[in-house]
């Protein structure tokens, strides 16, 4: 059977820009006027057409039912407006991009793995600070996901997040937990978390979707082709963009069949997760996509390979340039949630982002003098 996808390609900063014929993608501050509507067949591309907005309609109205209701639903996804995340007494709007601080509490973490495990002053001192920069939330995770990491037993996983939960639930913050046992997410959640962030999407523990419908928190699913405890096996793509929409549809689906309310569902396409670079790019770039899912978006790419790989195998310590450009990469296609290290100058460049998209949205020709 065919399958359908309605892809952003003419982004503009404005309504106005294209006389009103655009939509909002997300319920942010982007906006898309033309669109390729696309048919996959086995795997392969078999029909484009190129979709302006008032025409959008009628090129739907003409597919097969099935494909027709999937368009439909598809459209509305797009335009979905977001409801804010509640944590604890934090309400976090998704009308804006948001950026989430990441504080790790291994010793192998590819960036900063090692930094904050043994001293807990540190831990906190960091968490404050991204706080003071204007992170809206803090991902704290006890378990390193790269490439070639060794499991980690869920006791010392314990023993490592749940501290830094409690010292972040102290200081009044929002806090997601970067886990995929359930042990661990109800105890951080317990300790004062209020976001679950599985890598596996809820996969790798066979409890995790009855779980997180039962808990009522918010959860973040993430794409990552392989199962068990290396999540970076089977990438095995046809077409990466398409296919990683096609699994998080999937994902998404399952969650809600769980019980997990639509509007507590948070996808992310997984960027550095079983992918090479020519993945990552073709996923990256395909990111206004993914909004026709009708959830909220997050962008983690912060120090990845990637941006070593496009830069001079620049090392992880030095890539501070290429995330903020990943960054803002993400927030021009509408994405609701940045996962970063370097949070003051991710905020920095999403509040001088913010302020040029503000000024688009007066039209020029409505100034006096001009």
């Amino acid at each position: 059977m065919a399958q359908l996808y309605i892809r952003p390609i003419g982004l503009a900063p404005s309504p106005q820009c294209e006389e009103g014929e655009a939509v909002r993608l997300g319920g942010g501050m982007v906006y898309a006027h033309r669109f390729a509507l696309l048919l996959r067949e086995g795997g392969k591309i078999v029909s484009r057409e190129r979709v302006s907005v008032p025409d959008m309609e009628a090129a739907l109205s003409r597919l097969p039912a099935g494909l027709a209701e999937e368009g439909a639903a598809q459209w509305a996804g797009l335009k979905a407006v977001h409801a804010p995340l509640q944590c604890g007494e934090r309400t976090i709007r998704l009308d804006q991009p948001q950026v989430m601080g990441i504080l790790n509490v291994t010793p192998d973490s590819f960036s900063d793995g090692g930094k904050f495990l043994d001293d807990p002053e540190a831990a906190r001192e960091h968490a404050a600070t991204m706080l003071e920069n204007g992170a809206a939330l803090v991902d704290v995770g006890g378990e390193s996901t790269r490439p070639g990491a060794p499991a980690v037993w869920e006791g010392d996983e314990l023993k490592r997040v749940i501290p830094a939960v409690e010292s972040l639930a102290g200081m009044g913050a929002a806090i997601s937990v970067d886990t995929r046992r359930v042990g661990v997410m109800e105890a951080a959640l317990k300790a004062g978390a209020h976001v679950i962030n599985d890598v596996s999407a809820l996969r790798h523990d066979p409890r995790s979707l009855e779980f997180a419908a039962a808990s009522g928190a918010p959860v973040v699913l993430m794409h990552a082709p392989g199962e068990g405890e290396n999540l970076h096996d089977c990438a095995d793509y046809t077409n990466p963009a398409l296919d990683v929409f096609d699994w998080l549809k999937a994902r998404r689906d399952a969650a809600i069949a769980a019980g997990i309310p639509r509007e507590k569902i948070v996808l992310d396409p997984g960027v550095g997760f079983g992918k090479s670079l020519a993945h990552n790019l073709a996923v990256l770039n395909a990111l206004p996509l993914y909004h026709a899912l009708g959830q909220p978006l997050l962008l983690g790419a912060s120090r990845k390979r990637i941006i070593g790989a496009l830069s001079n195998e620049a090392p992880v310590h030095k890539r501070l340039g290429g995330s903020v450009a990943v960054a803002i990469h993400g927030m021009n296609a509408g994405l609701q949630l940045l996962r970063v290290h370097d949070v003051a100058e991710t905020v920095q460049a999403r509040d001088v982002w913010r302020g040029l998209r503000d000024g688009a949205l007066t039209d020029f020709s409505e100034l006096p003098g001009l």
